[in-house]
């Protein structure tokens, strides 16, 4: 517990001892404060307490019976017994624990929580040897499923409302809940809501029982057949800690971390249980193509061939990867680019991108650090651009959360849908359609404000408020000017700015400078200082590093169709994540030479001249970089000889091109610290114009959690609990459409149509929400068509 200085304290005696105390802290963190640990079961630090459970009863002087530590607020000079000095307060806990052993079934040898239970232990430290009860005891149909990966042992329950309350209060999913009474009370949901919650997950952690289980671990293993390591989450740029348990060079579990900075006691669905790709496809080996076919190679061979390619283009190269890379591997690809291959042509936004998004990020985000969680958790006004965090950063929609429901933080969501996210935030919602979000937002920048004032007033004036906080979203790339008037409101309002992207690696592979014009720490590439210094750090002189700005993004895509680029280096890179799936595959087959880093096979392996497999997170050490810019660096769980992180194949590959640089994790994280970051000139701020709003019908799209993700394969149950796919429209559009809900609706694009149910929800009218990349929906490969796009919409099925 942390005392804030200027805090109200009292003073409380425990077991004789006293101690000052912030006021209103509840009697069992008084007694945690001295080391004493009072038997709990529905006691849990970031939950509302509820004395549900009735195990830490303790003796309060001055009151009749026995008082649950969990509810019991301290006063000044309160005299606290806990069972250590009070027999009444032992007995009372022991007679709790007797009555919840009555109807507990002994299912220990088999229960997943045998090994880890808190019940396990204080039957032991805190329960009566024997029981007085010998009658039958209750007994349900087990087990059952309150949605496809969370399974429920009624019997096993104590009623201890844990997931009922995180449910609630935490994921905002109040789909759990507490059914019937008396000896009938179980955890249940409606028949017509399963439990279909992103962070589902987090109830089977903290339930102190094993009544509740994962489908994907039930009856796999047990606790101390396990070993376990720390981790970093890989999914998205949330920064998750988790806890990685592996038996026998297999991963069984993975569970959230405690770590207070970041995400407190939990983790998403995703990040939870989509590790099962780490096994699935992947590469045995080294190959080369001979006579047009892939082949098996030997490492030596397969470096040396790479070289060799590379060696030929010469400056003439490019390197693409994707946004899965920690910060070791990117810089490894920054350095290696402009200095083995000779090149600036790099970019790791496997996505919709844009020039003014490399400006933006070069000028306002690389290596710098203006947002936090905690400054999230004391914002007055957090403005969301471009950005829905339960689907694209869900640990930041949990402190979003956490901070709307103390009731000192107002959210505003810049969106053409009230998500079910943004409802659960009691988001204000800013409605406009997709693409015009630049107008609005440079209109807001100029403190101008619609004639009715009304929420646009508010936010200006919330926006000016000390701590304000200003979010977007990787998606503004996709709306021209859009993060140009971020910038500009910003700065007119003295509100922090953050970017929140959707993969974890992305802000990892900035900070790296693994972007074609920035070097590692910000540094602009046609800087003479920073050129200096970089150079220096990589034993090459100003002159070994390209003196112009190399292509990125769509330019260098299409220069790469064209033929006018000799080699490509690709890494972790699925052409089907960008925009115009053809463009990608086209520039690899247009392009002489093609070196693959890849885990597993791919469309960019079956086009590749050499296929080096890389390891994945599991497989090595490295650090990502969460949206805020803090380090998050992780240890090698899986020893494994057979694949090498992306940073050692490179050093390999540069050792055969005569240009050695670094490969192990220790030697690149100090190259990186003592480079630091840039305190020199940055990039010109973008200025790009708002785009043009079209009468048409608008697409507005973003990817749920829960898709169609390559590293998501493998994980049947947890793609069972995704999000129906649904086309969503207002009421107002629908109607002149001629469609009603659950009628089928046909969109139509460039490429072809999907035809999906229709849902009428909180839609800005004139636009059509879809899913960007789920089940029987894929925006890029199916429609060809982007965000903010017109669409062609017909009623009923496509012909």
């Amino acid at each position: 517990m942390t005392v804030v200085k200027g805090t109200d304290l009292v003073t409380v005696f425990v077991d004789g001892v006293a101690l000052e105390v912030p006021k209103g802290t509840l009697a069992i963190r008084a007694a945690e404060l001295l080391g004493i640990e009072i038997p709990r079961f529905c006691d849990h630090p970031l939950l509302d307490p509820v004395a549900a459970c009735r195990m830490c009863l303790i003796e309060v002087e001055g009151m009749p019976k026995p008082q649950p530590a969990c509810a019991q607020v301290v006063s000044d000079g309160m005299q606290i017994r806990t069972q250590l000095t009070s027999e009444v307060a032992k007995q009372a806990q022991e007679g709790v624990m007797e009555f919840l052993l009555v109807n507990h079934p002994l299912d220990c040898p088999v229960c997943d929580k045998g090994g880890e239970c808190p019940l396990q232990n204080q039957a032991m430290s805190a329960g009566r040897p024997q029981t007085r009860f010998e009658d039958a005891k209750r007994t349900f149909p087990k087990p059952i499923n309150v949605s496809a990966q969370i399974l429920l042992d009624r019997e096993r329950c104590v009623s201890c409302a844990r997931c009922t309350r995180f449910a609630e209060q935490i994921a905002g999913d109040p789909m759990l809940e507490l059914l019937e009474r008396g000896a009938q009370q179980q955890v249940g949901t409606a028949e017509d809501e399963p439990f279909d919650s992103y962070f589902s997950g987090n109830t089977v952690q903290i339930c102190p029982v094993g009544a509740l289980t994962s489908a994907a671990y039930r009856f796999r293993s047990r606790p101390f057949d396990l070993v376990s390591m720390p981790t970093t989450c890989e999914h998205c740029a949330s920064g998750c800690t988790l806890r990685t348990d592996y038996r026998r060079g297999t991963i069984t579990r993975r569970l959230a971390w405690e770590d207070p900075a970041v995400n407190e006691d939990w983790n998403c669905d995703k990040g939870r249980f989509a590790f099962q790709y780490m096994t699935q496809g992947r590469l045995a080996g080294p190959m080369v193509r001979e006579n047009g076919e892939l082949r098996p190679a030997s490492w030596p061979e397969a470096i040396a061939r790479a070289g060799q390619g590379l060696a030929q283009a010469g400056s003439n190269s490019a390197t693409l990867i994707g946004g899965r890379a920690t910060v070791e591997d990117a810089y490894a690809y920054a350095r290696f680019t402009r200095v083995a291959m000779g090149s600036d042509a790099l970019d790791f936004r496997a996505r919709a991108s844009s020039a003014e998004e490399q400006q933006f990020l070069a000028a306002r985000v690389a290596a710098q650090h203006s947002v936090s969680y905690a400054a999230i958790e004391s914002a007055p006004v957090v403005l969301l651009v471009c950005l829905e965090p339960e689907d694209e950063s869900p640990i930041l929609f949990l402190r979003l959360r956490k901070a709307a429901r103390s009731g000192a933080t107002k959210i505003v969501n810049m969106s053409a849908v009230r998500s079910r996210g943004s409802e659960k935030l009691k988001a204000l919602w800013w409605a406009g359609k997709p693409g015009s979000e630049a107008l609005h937002l440079k209109r807001l920048a100029q403190g101008q404000i619609d004639e009715q004032g009304g929420l646009e007033a508010e936010l200006l004036n919330g926006l000016r408020t000390p701590g304000a906080v200003i979010l977007v979203g990787e998606r503004a790339a996709e709306h021209p000017g859009t993060l140009t008037a971020v910038a500009d409101l910003a700065d007119s309002t003295g509100a922090s700015l953050a970017w929140v992207p959707r993969r974890a690696g992305e802000r990892s592979a900035l900070d790296a400078g693994a972007l074609a014009g920035l070097l590692p720490g910000g540094r602009p590439l046609l800087d003479g200082q920073a050129r200096a210094q970089v150079a220096e750090r990589w034993g090459v002189d100003g002159d070994g590093l390209p003196n112009a700005n190399g292509l990125t993004g769509t330019a260098l895509l299409e220069a790469a169709a064209a033929g006018q680029v000799g080699a490509l280096l690709v890494a972790g890179v699925d052409p089907a994540d960008y925009p115009n799936v053809d463009l990608v595959l086209q520039a690899l087959e247009a392009t002489d030479f093609v070196v693959s880093l890849e885990q597993r096979h791919s469309a960019v392996t079956e086009r590749a001249d050499v296929v080096l497999p890389v390891a994945v997170v599991a497989e090595k050490a490295g650090t990502f970089v969460n949206w805020e810019g803090r380090a998050r660096p992780f240890g090698q769980v899986l020893r494994t000889d057979l694949c090498l992180a992306d940073a050692a194949v490179l050093s390999m590959i540069a050792d055969s091109l005569g240009k050695p640089q670094p490969g192990e994790v220790a030697t690149l994280r100090r190259e990186i610290a003592e480079l630091g970051p840039w305190t020199g000139a940055r990039w010109q701020a973008p200025t790009d114009s708002p785009g043009a709003i079209t009468d048409a019908v608008t697409l507005a799209t973003w990817r749920q959690l829960l898709d169609n993700g390559t590293l998501q394969e493998g994980e049947p149950h947890l793609a069972a609990t995704a999000r129906e796919t649904v086309a969503k429209l207002s009421a107002a559009t629908a109607e002149r459409l001629g469609v009603r809900a659950a009628e089928l609706l046909t969109v139509s694009g460039p490429l072809g149509s999907v035809t999906l149910p229709v849902q009428i929800d909180d839609v800005v009218d004139g636009a059509l929400w879809l899913p960007m990349d789920s089940p029987g929906c894929r925006i890029y490969s199916q429609l060809g068509l982007r965000a903010g796009d017109s669409v062609t919409v017909t009623r009923g099925g496509a012909a």
